[in-house]
């Protein structure tokens, strides 16, 4: 996988949807390549530079930035709101390994939202909404990734870099949020026992990613998330 932040175009909006195409942008996460995936063994260490090759991408930067509020980071809160899942259901085997957590914006935030309800909609509940996120903040960290030219990962795109040649769907499907977490959700129900699972392990079976052990670094951001807006 590309591992190149030196060249960059800008990113640009895709429909409604906001679809960002960037170039350079090839290693972030690992790639989805298709729904009958087979686990293959955590041997890789989380990939570094995926969020700052983001913010240059789109032109961001968030040195210096304050941060406002839980919402905007995602950051771990204290108490459970009535109503809302709590710190067991939502991390029922404990987090592997140090944790990642980067400031979400909007589209993000709108991002995190639609594949929270699609947890709902599919079944797959807190821990899956969970498993869903992290997997997306790994792959794309929750933005609507469209191609990225001659540094496309194959032809990996959306939340959870998805590739229509790996019968996930077309380019329009995949780069829909609901569309791509209904996916990346029923493949998931397709793993056996996946509630049992360590996340990274859940999360590899699924996509079958050249860094596996990378998603297990964003378990408890996609906790406080599901947490905020379940």
């Amino acid at each position: 996988m590309k591992q190149d932040f030196t060249r960059w175009l800008p990113a640009i909006a895709k429909n409604r949807r906001t679809v960002l195409s960037i170039a350079g942008v090839a290693a972030l996460g690992g790639l989805a390549l298709g729904p009958a995936a087979v686990a293959a063994p955590v041997t890789s260490a989380p990939h570094a530079g995926a969020v700052a090759a983001i913010d240059l991408a789109t032109g961001k930067s968030r040195q210096g930035a304050t941060v406002e509020s839980a919402l905007t980071t995602g950051s771990r809160t204290t108490e459970v709101p009535a109503g809302k899942p709590t710190r067991d259901e939502l991390i029922p085997h404990g987090v592997e390994g140090a944790q990642s957590r980067i400031p979400l914006d909007d589209a993000q935030l709108a991002n995190a939202k639609a594949i929270i309800a699609e947890a709902k909609e599919t079944g797959v509940g807190e821990r899956g909404a969970v498993i869903g996120i992290a997997t997306s903040l790994q792959e794309s960290k929750l933005y609507n990734l469209g191609h990225l030219g001659a540094y496309n990962d194959h032809d990996s795109q959306g939340l959870f870099q998805q590739r229509p040649s790996s019968g996930w769907g077309t380019p329009d499907q995949i780069t829909d949020p609901e569309y791509a977490s209904r996916a990346f959700f029923e493949a998931l129900k397709n793993v056996h026992g996946w509630q049992e699972l360590p996340l990274t392990t859940a999360a590899q079976t699924v996509q079958v990613s050249a860094f596996p052990f990378a998603y297990a670094q964003w378990e408890e951001q996609a906790a406080d998330i599901v947490q905020q807006h379940w």
